[in-house]
């Protein structure tokens, strides 16, 4: 399984509250803010549902 990249784009200010727990639940704070994570179905579902947000890319 291989892993991802998370970096978060945009702000969550007045944004649906299931997307800032979305990004809560990536591990994401601030604006540039990158994390690591596994390529589950789980994490690439919860990435998908906030594209708008993140860019992504395979670490």
């Amino acid at each position: 399984m291989g892993k991802i990249k998370v970096t978060q784009v945009k702000s969550a200010i007045k944004k649906p509250q299931n997307q800032k727990r979305i990004l809560e639940s990536l591990g994401l704070r601030r604006i540039g803010q990158v994390v690591e994570h596994n390529a589950t179905p789980e994490i690439l579902g919860m990435i998908n549902k906030v594209q708008h947000l993140v860019s992504s890319q395979e670490a």
